[in-house]
């Protein structure tokens, strides 16, 4: 980010600023103002893991935001908001450029909103994929078919097992992040002749609970990770963002009240950083940080 990046709207100037510690009650107050359901705590934890800058007016006031993930080769992007006013007047395609900028990476990822979508295709991202959320009040979970192994809670001890299926999943290593979701709420792995296959989280986050990541190495131990956690649940406000179709999955999220919301656009920007593919997310952490 150049110190004498500045963006010119009618008849004042944007500054950037770098996103500090003491910015999470402003960063707080612009995610509250386009209705996204953050609360202060889900934001100090993208902040813990990554970086961002602030957009203010002449007099201070924060009307923008970004933020980038590095995870090796690449980053994330998210957090990208404009207020109102300032939307559809090139404020989103500055900040997205200040941020790219700033990270200095060849290859991006990001989770477009429909709104986002024309102004992330003329930057040059490419679609990928589909994000679903979905969510609602959980009832209790439809059965789902026996695997082979073992459904337990995961423990310290396992950290080492989920940052390696996190990293083929994912592309690049999260050890910090998968050490802090174990600190943020129950986890489970799938255990199969002593070897950790599979693992999902849940935590407190947004309008209620947040189930994800999920990572397993197909449909059935999925299901059977997952299953728990919405047991687990039944009666409470839960949320679940996946890429994956399969059907029966689905029928599961369907089944316990976690209905389709709405959809983003996963794109990618450079080159694409490969997957082992031995492994999938079939539940994200959430969009920022995929």
């Amino acid at each position: 980010m150049c110190a004498e990046a500045t963006k010119l709207i009618e008849t004042f100037e944007l500054t950037p600023k770098r996103l500090e510690d003491a910015d999470l009650p402003l960063l707080h107050e612009l995610s509250v103002g386009v209705r996204w359901p953050h609360r202060a705590e889900d934001l100090r934890l993208l902040m813990e893991m990554g970086e961002g800058l602030i957009a203010c007016d002449p007099i201070g006031r924060i009307v923008g935001s970004a933020m980038w993930f590095p995870m090796g080769t690449f980053a994330n992007i998210g957090m990208v908001i404009t207020s109102p006013k300032l939307q559809a007047r090139g404020t989103g395609q500055w900040l997205v450029e200040q941020a790219i900028a700033a990270c200095g990476l060849e290859s991006y990822r990001l989770n477009a909103t429909r709104a986002a979508y024309r102004l992330y295709i003329s930057m040059g991202f490419e679609p990928v994929a589909t994000v679903h959320q979905r969510q609602g009040i959980v009832t209790a979970p439809p059965a789902v078919a026996p695997v082979q192994g073992q459904v337990r809670p995961a423990g310290a001890e396992d950290l080492a097992a989920i940052i390696a299926l996190d990293t083929a999943a994912n592309g690049a290593p999260r050890a910090e992040l998968m050490a802090r979701l174990m600190e943020l709420g129950p986890a489970l792995v799938l255990e199969t002749a002593g070897e950790v296959i599979g693992a999902a989280f849940r935590r407190r986050a947004g309008r209620g609970q947040v189930i994800g990541p999920v990572i397993a190495p197909d449909e059935d131990a999925a299901m059977a990770l997952t299953a728990p956690h919405l047991a687990a649940l039944e009666g409470r406000f839960a949320r679940l963002d996946t890429m994956r179709t399969g059907a029966r999955f689905i029928d599961l999220l369907e089944g316990s009240g976690l209905a389709p919301f709405d959809t983003v656009t996963h794109m990618t920007l450079g080159p694409v950083v490969p997957r082992s593919g031995a492994v999938q997310h079939w539940g994200l952490v959430n969009q920022p940080l995929g």
